[in-house]
């Protein structure tokens, strides 16, 4: 997909040269509880004010405790909806829906609407899932997450391009007597597969319209960006970061789940090192208690400058 017959999301992320960032829900930081829904929205809507570009829901069908969190809570269609409806350019996205626990036609039905509703601001994450206890709860056999995967992308791909399709698959059959709409605003939506999804790079490169990849160490992000280019050209390659800015511009990092606590300094040298990199896109999830201070305090130091 070229930026120039993709929809308006993928567009403002990834239409023009350098790094663009996005910002992950739950702004609050509220992950295993239901997060208050006005404070999500006006930081949604502060985020986009200040210069992010793009606002990310992730797909966690159940809370599994051990895991650590529920994501935003809220369910992934209705949310980026009650988004759209509160914002006005900045894309949304998902990270990532888990094709493997969802009927296709569902997920097409549902992301199809979202991107009507929002006037073709929706990207898609797609994943496998990486919750366990999920699959039986399911009844999905965990070790078909590959097949159901691809099988997933080719449905999806398929109702949204033609009309009453014939088409089979483990999730059912269409016999050219029943169509989904409504149909995307530009005739499809931006896939990007999220890790492996257990497919191969080769494949990813070839289906998805980017790839998008959890925080990495500089060297091996540097590394996953040259296969990239090599298998994918110019498609984009974006990444979810956790970030803690310190009270001390100048502190050095430390290491956080996923991420770094450092200075705005640092962080500013980094994330101009990532764009050197060739990286598309950075998923922000900001850890400060302070969310709105910290949101302005990136825009200015890290987004503008760059």
């Amino acid at each position: 997909m070229s930026p120039d017959d993709a929809n308006a999301g993928y567009r403002r992320l990834f239409d023009r040269d350098g790094l663009t960032f996005g910002a992950g829900f739950p702004l609050t930081g509220t992950n295993r509880s239901t997060p208050a829904p006005g404070r999500e929205i006006d930081l949604a809507k502060h985020a986009e004010a200040v210069g992010f570009d793009g606002l990310w829901a992730r797909d966690v069908p159940t809370y599994w405790p051990k895991f650590g969190d529920a994501g935003q809570t809220f369910d992934t269609w209705p949310w980026l909806s009650h988004v759209a409806a509160h914002t006005d350019d900045i894309a949304l996205g998902t990270s990532s829906v888990v094709l493997t626990l969802r009927h296709p036609l569902h997920v097409a039905k549902s992301a199809a609407t979202v991107d009507q509703l929002s006037d073709g601001r929706l990207v898609l994450g797609v994943a496998s899932g990486d919750r366990d206890p999920e699959y039986p709860a399911y009844d999905v056999d965990h070790e078909e997450r590959g097949q159901l995967f691809r099988e997933s992308v080719e449905a999806m791909r398929t109702v949204w391009r033609e009309e009453f399709p014939e088409l089979e698959g483990q999730w059912g059959a269409l016999e050219g007597d029943l169509d989904v709409v409504p149909k995307p605003t530009t005739g499809t939506i931006p896939l990007l597969p999220t890790g492996y999804a257990r497919q191969s790079q080769e494949w990813i490169a070839d289906h998805g319209d980017g790839w998008l990849f959890y925080h990495l160490p500089e060297r091996t992000l540097q590394n996953y960006l040259a296969d990239w280019r090599e298998a994918a050209g110019e498609k984009p390659f974006a990444i979810a970061i956790r970030v803690e800015l310190a009270d001390d511009p100048t502190a050095a990092p430390e290491p956080l789940h996923l991420g770094f606590h450092a200075g705005i300094e640092w962080f500013q040298d980094y994330f101009r090192r990532l764009e050197e990199y060739g990286l598309d896109h950075a998923i922000v999830g900001i850890q400060n208690d302070d969310k709105e201070a910290a949101l302005s305090t990136f825009a200015d130091e890290v987004i503008d400058t760059l």
